[in-house]
């Protein structure tokens, strides 16, 4: 999470046009099937719409339990989006934690933890917010 009282930086970083990526880590019941996977992949609809393409990968599966733990990467960020989407491939989430935002990792950090970005590391954020993905890619 990233406090600010900037809200045209906030809205900025927000947007999607700007595809900053977010990263999650969700626990799912049950295996996707990487079939299922590649739906999320290619973007899903939803009721609110048809989302932009993530990128997901299965980091771990406990058949015991029944469940997997899958990264994903999406640069939108609409309401519930990520438990929408696995639900909609019949995975519902069970925990959810973002580990990156853009550049930034939760690195060094516990539960309840929290710092103040560095200067530098504000003008790279309002840098990435700014640039054009295809600039970006490049």
């Amino acid at each position: 999470m990233i406090l600010t009282n900037d809200g045209e930086f906030a809205n900025t970083l927000m947007h999607p046009k700007h595809e900053v990526d977010k990263v999650y880590v969700a626990k799912v019941k049950g295996m996707p099937l990487r079939e299922s996977l590649k739906k999320l992949d290619k973007g899903i609809k939803l009721e609110d719409g048809k989302t932009a393409p993530a990128k997901t990968r299965v980091l771990s599966t406990d058949k015991k339990k029944e469940t997997a733990i899958v990264e994903i990467t999406i640069h939108e960020g609409r309401n519930r989006q990520v438990r929408r989407m696995f639900e909609a491939i019949g995975h519902p989430v069970i925990k959810l934690k973002r580990e990156q935002y853009g550049f930034l990792t939760l690195d060094g950090l516990t539960a309840g933890d929290s710092r103040e970005l560095t200067p530098h590391e504000v003008k790279l954020m309002r840098t990435l917010a700014t640039t054009e993905p295809k600039q970006r890619r490049m």
